[in-house]
């Protein structure tokens, strides 16, 4: 095109995550720093998706450290504390395997909802809602941190919506499933 540029080209991304996964964190970090390295020639539309690593984790919440030394034995879950500990350094954050853990089915109806008013928003939840989970000891379950991250970023009706249990209940289950039947059939 004489004296304009070519619209850049639309690349739409699909990423099925859990919010207490570290690697996911890990990988939106990555994500990331692509994403605003190629900001100039292409437009990304990136779109979440809920999985859960543990369907059956409580809503009120369980030590986080406690909870991984039980699923993967004391020696494996030191193991895996220093990895993340090393990698999150790396990206110049501190690994914090302080406070709960538990269901993340709320973290995800919050997702959804911030979708309907833009990936972008969605994006930076997702990366709000790992930031505190992951360096700042927050439990993903607690509601008033879930509401925080959805005023930092802009979300708008957050509490409204988050009050009705039912509200993206459908939506995020109906998914659930079918990330699960991708995931193990990679």
């Amino acid at each position: 095109m004489a004296g304009g540029s070519a619209a850049k080209k639309l690349i739409q991304i699909d990423i099925v995550s859990d919010t207490v996964c570290p690697w996911c964190f890990v990988g939106k970090k990555n994500l990331d720093k692509a994403l605003e390295a190629s900001r100039d020639r292409y437009d990304f539309e990136v779109r979440w998706h809920p999985f859960q690593l543990n369907p059956n984790a409580p809503k009120e919440g369980v030590d986080k450290k406690r909870y991984y030394e039980e699923k993967f034995g004391s020696g494996m879950s030191g193991r895996m504390e220093s990895r993340m500990s090393e990698i999150f350094r790396g990206h110049g954050l501190e690994y914090n395997l302080s406070g709960l853990t538990g269901n993340t089915l709320d973290s995800h109806r919050l997702i959804y909802f911030a979708g309907l008013q833009g990936h972008e928003k969605q994006h930076e939840l997702v990366g709000e809602l790992f930031l505190g989970y992951f360096t700042q000891e927050k439990y993903i379950g607690d509601r008033e941190f879930l509401l925080e991250s959805a005023r930092k970023i802009g979300v708008e009706g957050a509490a409204e919506f988050l009050e009705d249990p039912n509200n993206g209940l459908n939506e995020v289950c109906s998914l659930i499933p079918l990330c699960h039947y991708f995931w193990l059939s990679i």
